[in-house]
């Protein structure tokens, strides 16, 4: 008889990520915006398997992409789960990922991701605290911090000097800087006295020291700055210098609706906190609209509840046993009241022992005269 031939195996094969717009790949790697990208594009700086890219050409992971003749890594095009955090940053942290004087960073502080990497959204200098959004998608964050999205900002200063009503008008109408016309979209009193007066201030633009430079315009310095708000997104009341916490699903759909990428589908993410605590702690006064962060925390809390109340019939069960054992030490007791008799039984034996060296002294004595 002919032996069957062993049937074939079919080698199935992985099914390959659709193309997609080269802007929209690069610009979700985190390597500059859509409209930054195509204006690479029509300058020839960027090549698509040795050949110059033009707008509309759609790329996969296995086509080669260079800019200005480097590579561009295969692993930072590849589609990754959308993240963001909150990072209290404390005085003293540059927000760069490497310093040529060896200060601390802001990335030395944040989790390790194993294909991904954490974008800024805008920068602090070294003497500001405060409010920091990171996220692993990098045209979300490239949409919040360009200027035409006007994502409001709002800090929290303290300033040395006299402030009065004209000086603020003049600073909510615009005051000419080194780069141009700048103005403060909102100030707001805070309260205080003499060294320690507070104001409230938002922009809608993240320049170099733009806040210091125009309080300093109006002769007054600033001595403290503190970021409380990016867009939607506030400092939570109670939260440390050093301390993060990440954004759940609902915080990351509020940052797509203010960047105009409402329509981009938001993964589920359950939230993370992880805390790093070190220096001082923050001094900040309170600000305004923190109570909507203390909502997020709250509904935390609400979930791990549940988890207390399932544990409760677990002690409920256990009280009957207690109740078992009761009758156990009930019968024991007859059993010491057994063993009585037998203790009053022995008492005589005893003290039947006890008589027989009475018996035995006077054979003991003769023996002593004797000698």
């Amino acid at each position: 008889m002919k032996r069957r031939p062993p049937p074939t195996k079919t080698q199935t094969t992985a099914p390959q990520a659709p193309a997609e717009r080269l802007q929209k790949v690069l610009a979700n790697a985190g390597l500059g915006s859509r409209r930054q990208i195509e204006e690479w594009i029509e300058a020839g700086r960027i090549a698509v398997n040795d050949s110059p890219a033009k707008l509309g050409d759609r790329v996969t992971l296995q086509d080669k992409i260079a800019i200005d003749g480097r590579d561009v890594q295969a692993y930072k095009l590849e589609p990754i789960k959308r993240r963001a955090l909150v990072y209290y940053k404390p005085e003293g942290e540059v927000c760069t990922r490497s310093d040529t004087e060896g200060r601390p960073t802001i990335f030395g502080h944040l989790p390790r991701l194993p294909s991904a990497r954490w974008i800024a959204v805008g920068r602090l200098d070294i003497n500001t605290a405060g409010l920091i959004l990171l996220t692993t998608d990098g045209e979300l964050a490239n949409k919040l911090m360009h200027p035409s999205t006007e994502v409001e900002r709002e800090y929290a200063v303290r300033v040395l000097g006299k402030v009065d009503e004209a000086m603020l008008a003049r600073l909510k109408q615009g005051v000419m800087l080194d780069d141009g016309m700048a103005n403060f979209d909102g100030i707001e009193d805070a309260g205080g006295e003499g060294s320690n007066h507070w104001y409230h201030v938002i922009l809608k633009e993240g320049r170099n020291r733009e806040v210091r430079r125009l309080w300093e315009s109006q002769g007054v310095k600033v001595s403290r700055l503190m970021r409380v708000r990016y867009g939607p997104i506030l400092l939570r009341k109670g939260m440390r210098t050093g301390q993060m916490e990440e954004l759940d699903a609902g915080g990351i759909a509020k940052l797509m609706q203010v960047a105009g990428l409402e329509d981009a589908p938001v993964p589920d993410s359950q939230p993370q906190t992880r805390d790093r605590k070190h220096g001082a702690r923050g001094r900040g006064t309170a600000t305004r609209g923190r109570e909507p962060q203390r909502e997020t925390g709250s509904s935390q809390r609400e979930t791990r509840s549940p988890q207390r109340e399932t544990r409760s019939p677990q002690c409920e069960t256990r009280s009957p046993q207690r109740e078992t054992r009761s009758p156990q030490r009930e019968t024991r007791s007859p059993q010491r009241e057994t063993r009585s008799p037998q203790r009053e039984t022995r008492s005589p034996q005893r003290e039947t022992r006890n008589s027989k060296p009475d018996s035995r002294s006077p054979q003991r004595k003769p023996s002593k005269t004797k000698r």
